[in-house]
């Protein structure tokens, strides 16, 4: 049985607030409404930013080679 993830996937988060913001911008939302789709897009916005963060420490480790950590250009050709 596959596991289910506690906190939603990053493209998720990321397409609800993308969604949120389109609501706003649409300007047919009550100020009541506005401040709640408001609240929950600050929220979206920290779980992106955390899934983000986590991503590059992720991506440090795996450049770190004998205790110093590499940098090494990203070429999106090679990677394909």
């Amino acid at each position: 049985m596959a596991r289910k993830k506690a906190t939603p996937d990053f493209e998720q988060s990321l397409a609800d607030l993308q969604t949120l913001v389109e609501r706003l911008e649409s300007g047919e939302l009550s100020l009541e409404d506005s401040l709640g789709a408001f609240e929950q897009g600050i929220r979206l916005t920290r779980e992106c930013q955390a899934a983000l963060n986590q991503a590059e420490q992720k991506v440090q480790i795996l450049l770190e080679r004998d205790g110093q950590l590499e940098e090494a250009p990203f070429d999106a050709d090679e990677q394909a």
